[in-house]
């Protein structure tokens, strides 16, 4: 027989940082009790049908908690002990799925996957001793997703219900750069008043619609649609305990009352400049269910008008000049949004979600009111502008930039014009050309600038997060002026500038397209030609801390077999091939950094069947070839990479023991390998890589124009001994 909960139940329901009092309230309407808000959530209780509720209905909430205990676990040992105090066959069938989600640390536990290792390993053990079976892992979609958070030493062990982040409706087939999250989307929709409005039949407009979350979002809630409605997956339908026939009775519920809902839906539309965007957006209103009630149009924003619509609500989210648009430019496009609002939609509320609050002042329009909100670890305004005579206020018009005398973008300034005299005749004298001028020299402009000498000379600028200390405000007043100095001092136009937000990734994120131009520039370096990339991924094609690295490789690979593991964009194996390599292999798992590698041979007269492009898992195309032989090995992974295609995760300190060992393998009689990481508290293992002579090179593979930041890599030369 099923067991079944009691009631009340401990419930508690995440959701981004800035709408726990939306959420409190959305729960209340729900039949939630005991609402209590917290930090990036919010605690209630009630019956099992009040979650259910939540995971359907819920239009802000990321994930439902299902709290099982509370116990210490001030060290692994308690954790374990604490975790099997759970019966978890009433949860869980011993030949089911399980995955595991842990945060936060304690005195005994200082790392969230090994306290996941621990919550996993006191499940399984107590699966298998009672039922002779158990659980495997599955980090997609399983029966069961248990959730940890450990703080102060205590455990609160919960069911994830939703499974997977209630924010993703179901209904995305693809997204342009830098979406919103769903649930943010609908947090500035209610912040907005947009239920009030589309009750009184006023219309919705999204200037900027981008893959169309915002026109959707408001279809959902002027529509009475359960944002739920078209998810096919959540956590407790294969939860022992679940309530099918409940679940059943909630859908046909809000099945009805969509069919209602949408007989009264007012007007819904989004525009887009982008024919890539607007693409995705119908596919995205399409997946929805909501094609015959939302119109998406490329239109560009000076074409934008309300198309005999009901004056109702515009909400725009411009690009933040960090993914998406450039921070120089973003000043005309408010301008130029505010140009339109007025001429076009006077008589009409709008709603501007920012991450450069500033900016908004060229609109030419007075905010009545604004709200902070969160998008990920940006902080953000949602201004509020009703679009009268009233509210327009004198539009100036924008200054060109200057340098005050005596202003700390003056000595920005200075420091930019010293370095470039410095490392500019270094690098024509040395025939360079791509180089690190700046790499946060003065701390007040924590930046790293990169010159690239092409047809063009072309900037790549990029800013580090900066540090909790510093105000968001006078961050960005940073970069503003940094980004008005660095065109003048080097004397390119801006268009000849790109810049980007450099902030701490987690696996693969590096590496995920920004942008799809597919524009590339060629850069000499010593005997090769190579392409780079300013505007579609964080990176440009080129590490160029690893300059001396690649040409010490070139010249080491005459008569030898090379070997390019985590191959990236090829071109360590240009360097090779061009200096006298016999063959060439490079291995990387992306399809995308292998046609680029094949592209950057191609261009240097590198091409037939000596030259080897795989698109594999390096760790299992390790293990699979090991009857392989070269004679010399570039061995240079990401400290850290989970992606869906591999079979394991790879993380540099903990598994580079085995990952060196096997690529060692390969090495012919006096070969070698070199190695290489960018984990900056590396410490290499070298007691369990005996048979192996191991030789520190990272002081011989640091350019001069990275001497000031002697930890951006480590490289060790590696033989057989």
């Amino acid at each position: 027989m099923r067991p079944r909960m009691t009631s009340p139940i401990n419930f508690f329901a995440t959701c981004p940082k800035g709408i726990e009092s939306l959420l409190a309230d959305e729960l209340r309407a729900l039949g939630a009790e005991e609402v209590k808000e917290t930090r990036a959530g919010v605690a209630f209780t009630g019956a099992l049908a009040t979650a259910y509720r939540a995971c359907l209905w819920s239009r802000l909430a990321s994930r439902v908690l299902l709290t099982l205990a509370r116990f210490p676990a001030a060290s692994a040992e308690a954790l374990y002990t604490g975790v099997q105090s759970i019966r978890w066959g009433e949860h869980l069938d011993a030949s089911g799925t399980l995955a595991v989600d842990f945060s936060g640390t304690g005195s005994g536990i200082t790392h969230s996957r090994f306290g996941a290792l621990k919550v996993k390993d006191a499940i399984v053990d107590q699966l298998r001793d009672e039922a002779g079976a158990r659980p495997s892992v599955d980090t997609e979609r399983p029966d069961v997703r248990v959730n940890v958070y450990l703080y102060r030493d205590e455990a609160v062990l919960s069911l994830d219900l939703a499974g997977e982040s209630l924010h993703r409706r179901g209904y995305r087939s693809e997204a342009v750069e830098a979406p919103l999250k769903e649930n943010l989307a609908a947090a500035i929709l209610l912040r907005a008043n947009w239920p009030a409005i589309a009750k009184q039949g006023g219309a919705f407009v999204d200037l900027m619609c981008g893959s169309g979350t915002l026109p959707i979002e408001a279809a959902l809630i002027a529509g009475d649609i359960a944002p739920g409605l078209t998810r096919d997956y959540y956590g407790f339908l294969r939860w022992k305990q679940h309530d099918a026939v409940l679940w059943d009775g909630l859908i046909a519920e809000a099945e009805t009352r969509r069919e209602a809902g949408l007989a009264h839906l007012p007007p819904v539309r989004g525009y887009d400049h982008e024919a890539r965007a607007v693409r995705y957006a119908r596919e995205n209103v399409a997946g929805a269910g909501l094609s015959d009630y939302i119109v998406i149009t490329r239109r560009e924003l000076s074409a934008c008008a309300p198309e005999d619509a009901p004056p109702g609500l515009i909400v725009v989210n411009p690009p933040y000049g960090e993914r998406i648009g450039e921070v120089s430019e973003l000043p005309a496009l408010y301008a130029e949004l505010g140009t339109q609002l007025k001429k076009c939609f006077s008589g009409w509320r709008a709603a501007v979600f920012t991450g450069n609050p500033e900016f908004g002042k060229h609109m030419g329009l007075r905010a009545g009111r604004y709200h902070t909100l969160f998008n990920g670890a940006i902080e953000c305004r949602l201004l509020h502008f009703d679009i009268t005579p009233e509210s327009v206020v004198e539009e100036r018009a924008p200054k060109p930039f200057e340098i005050r005398p005596g202003s700390s973008a003056e000595m920005f300034a200075n420091r930019l014009r010293k370095n470039l005299q410095h490392f500019g005749r270094w690098a024509r004298r040395q025939e360079i050309f791509a180089y690190r001028l700046y790499d946060a020299d003065l701390h007040e402009y924590n930046l790293a600038i990169d010159v690239y000498e092409s047809d063009k000379r072309y900037v790549h600028v990029q800013e580090y997060e900066a540090p909790d200390t510093i105000s968001p405000d006078k961050a960005r007043q940073r970069l503003q002026h940094a980004l008005g100095v660095i065109p003048l001092v080097l004397e390119i136009p801006r268009e000849q500038m790109f810049f980007k937000v450099r902030r701490r990734q987690k696996g693969g994120a590096q590496y995920e397209k920004l942008s799809e131009t597919g524009v590339f520039h060629e850069v000499r370096e010593g005997p090769c030609c190579l392409l780079v990339n300013f505007t579609d991924y964080l990176d440009t094609g080129l590490f160029l801390d690893h300059r001396d690295t690649r040409t010490m490789l070139g010249e080491l690979a005459k008569g030898k077999r090379f070997l390019n593991l985590f191959g990236y964009t090829g071109t360590a194996t240009v360097h090779a091939g061009l200096g006298g390599a016999t063959s060439t292999t490079t291995v990387d798992m992306s399809y995308t950094y292998l046609d680029w590698a094949q592209r950057n041979l191609e261009l240097n007269g590198l091409r037939g069947k000596n030259h080897e492009l795989i698109q594999a898992d390096v760790l299992v195309w390790l293990k699979e070839n090991r009857l392989r032989r070269y004679g010399l090995i570039f061995l240079d992974p990401p400290t850290f990479s989970r992606s869906k295609r591999m079979e394991d995760t790879l993380d540099i300190q903990r598994d580079h023991v085995a990952l060196i060992r096997d690529a060692a393998a390969l090495l012919e009689p006096g070969g070698t390998l070199i190695f290489s990481t960018n984990l900056r508290r590396f410490k290499l293992d070298s007691q369990a890589l005996t048979g192996l002579a191991i030789e520190n090179i990272t002081r011989k593979t640091i350019p001069k124009d990275f001497e000031r930041d002697s930890k951006i890599h480590q490289c060790f030369r590696i033989r057989r001994a």
